[in-house]
């Protein structure tokens, strides 16, 4: 039996178009229990999944609940054009390798979130890659280039003479086909993603289905509490990351970021949610314990109750009782890396993997990120004595035991 919750549905959304077609699909699934079909692509375009990314699944989840059936689409055939939203100049495509070993990696990643056993998993390129000339020339007669000049990029881009290329037209084309592929009753996807899945709509109605209703979502704004939550911008927050890392990134979010991630990944009820906020405003709550609680509760959405605590444990002993973790890696420095002195710095934390090249050691270091033994390091040109060890530690989660 199919029970719809209509306000945790709603919860979080940004926009449901029409919302009165929303409450009409529920109210007929209901009524004659069959299970709408619930669609959300995502392109394999980086190997992994962060905190953003879980804004949509959980809203698929909160569908795949209630028992309806919930698809998640794999874009492999998108993802070689690339979408080209707010984008300001033609991206640069993935070959189809590169896709599909993302592909397997998103694959093993959202069982975290989604019932394994009820989740459909698809790929586009399963009626993309049979369509022939002729039906891609029947999907582009279906859609015409003032439309496709209504979205913003594509018309800045067009006014101030930049490059379009007729392939990233086909980007929205392609997408909005797989609603047609799947008969769609409702299409997720973020904020920037609302014309494509506009178009979505209007290929429905031009195929003879009836028009999906869509749902868009929020875009999860980051650690640096400013741009949305990016792998490339290094302001984000990994599902497969150490539980510990985990809550300590949420633990590191402003006081005010806080409730917007108390109602974008967490089931925590919109009301209850206002009632927390003006507990921390009438000082009532601290902000810190509810932050905790919100660390905690995202940890164990990826892990279980037990081990978010383990975390919120080993948390304070580092950053309130200023304690060592239980776990440290360690690093044996080659002989054939050290100087007759030792070591420098920058080298011992590139080699260590600390720091990705010797200028992010270097601006680590400049930036008060780095301490030996608990002192901190301002002299880039800092060499470590050998032999020796000693504790190196890197911004506030990263520790390493160097031997040499």
């Amino acid at each position: 039996m199919i029970r719809n919750n209509i306000e945790l549905l709603k919860k979080g959304t940004e926009e449901i178009i029409p919302l009165d077609e929303f409450q009409k699909k529920l109210e007929r699934s209901e009524k004659e229990n069959r299970p709408l079909v619930v669609k959300a692509g995502f392109d394999p375009t980086a190997p992994d999944i962060h905190l953003g990314h879980t804004v949509l699944l959980r809203k698929m989840k909160h569908f795949q609940d209630m028992g309806h059936r919930v698809v998640f689409l794999i874009g492999d055939f998108t993802g070689m054009i690339g979408d080209p939203s707010g984008k300001s100049e033609t991206r640069k495509r993935l070959t189809r390798e590169e896709v599909l070993a993302n592909a397997e990696t998103y694959k093993k990643q959202v069982f975290k979130i989604l019932d394994r056993e009820k989740t459909i998993v698809d790929f586009n390129s399963r009626w993309c890659g049979e369509m022939s000339f002729a039906d891609v020339l029947e999907l582009t007669s279906r859609y015409n280039v003032a439309r496709m000049l209504e979205r913003d990029d594509f018309s800045n881009r067009y006014r101030e003479g930049i490059s379009i290329s007729i392939l990233e037209f086909m980007y929205p084309l392609v997408q909005g086909y797989d609603s047609v592929a799947l008969r769609a009753d409702i299409e997720l996807g973020g904020t920037d993603q609302k014309f494509n899945l506009l178009v979505g709509r209007d290929l429905q109605r031009e195929y003879g289905q009836e028009p999906q209703v869509i749902m868009t979502m929020p875009l999860l704004v980051g650690l640096d509490g400013t741009q949305k939550m990016s792998k490339s911008l290094n302001n984000y927050i990994g599902i497969n990351e150490p539980p510990r890392d985990i809550l300590g990134k949420v633990m590191s979010i402003s006081d005010e970021l806080m409730y917007l991630y108390f109602e974008l990944v967490t089931d925590v009820p919109v009301g209850e949610i206002a009632s927390l906020r003006k507990g921390v405003q009438d000082g009532e709550i601290h902000p810190r314990a509810l932050k905790m609680r919100l660390a905690k509760d995202i940890c164990a959405q990826f892990y279980d109750p037990e081990t978010a605590e383990k975390a919120e444990t080993e948390f304070n002993r580092i950053f309130v009782k200023k304690d060592l973790p239980d776990e440290i890696e360690e690093y044996a420095v080659p002989e054939g890396e050290k100087s007759e002195s030792g070591i420098w710095i920058v080298k011992l934390m590139v080699l260590a993997g600390l720091a990705k090249s010797n200028g992010e050691a270097r601006r680590l270091i400049k930036g008060g990120g780095v301490y030996l033994e608990n002192e901190k390091i301002t002299d880039e040109d800092f060499e470590i004595a050998l032999p020796g060890e000693g504790i190196l530690k890197v911004g506030k989660r990263r520790f390493l035991r160097y031997k040499g």
